[in-house]
């Protein structure tokens, strides 16, 4: 009976350590990069105004958030493509795209989390890629998407509609 008592006390201690050692962090440098198509011309817009948040401790992040104003995205085409894309997005109602996770780990990966865009949230799983150094995490996650996924009407000009599919870059150094 010592014993196990003795056993249970070692191990709330040691979980209580994990729980004092976990930091929070959030993100110094965020990119993004969405490129698309249209029977016109390839497009991208780029953004580096998001936030992140999580819990670290060791290998794991916890919590994690990521919130990007979709005002912050500009285009490679000009103002015009983005007030569509703003509009098609629902900027004005729905101000932000956000993603939420439990769990993050280093290494390779899927993260498994909620997508919320133009006010539309769906479970995803996408490839990502998380690097420690020190107290500094670098990730890094490439996923293919379509726009009709959230509701999102795709843009056009004159009749001319950018493609459903869109590729989605996302790099962050968080500590």
């Amino acid at each position: 009976m010592k014993n196990s008592l003795q056993s249970i006390l070692v191990l709330v201690a040691l979980t209580l350590v994990g729980f004092v050692n976990a930091q929070n962090i959030t993100g110094k440098s965020t990119t993004v990069n969405i490129a698309g198509t249209s029977p016109m011309h390839d497009w991208v817009m780029n953004g580096s105004e998001a936030s992140f948040t999580g819990n670290a401790s060791g290998n794991t992040i916890t919590n994690v958030k990521f919130t990007m104003p979709v005002k912050s995205l500009k285009s490679t085409k000009g103002k015009m493509m983005d007030n569509k894309a703003y509009g098609a997005l629902k900027s004005d109602k729905f101000p932000n795209i956000i993603f939420a996770a439990p769990t993050l780990t280093v290494g390779k990966g899927n993260l498994a989390g909620k997508m919320t865009i133009a006010g539309v949230t769906k479970e995803v799983n996408f490839p990502v890629t998380v690097t420690k150094n020190g107290a500094s995490y670098h990730i890094t996650g490439t996923e293919n998407m379509k726009l009709s996924t959230y509701g999102i009407e795709r843009p056009g000009f004159m009749g001319v509609k950018t493609g459903d599919a869109i590729k989605v870059t996302v790099n962050i150094v968080a500590n």
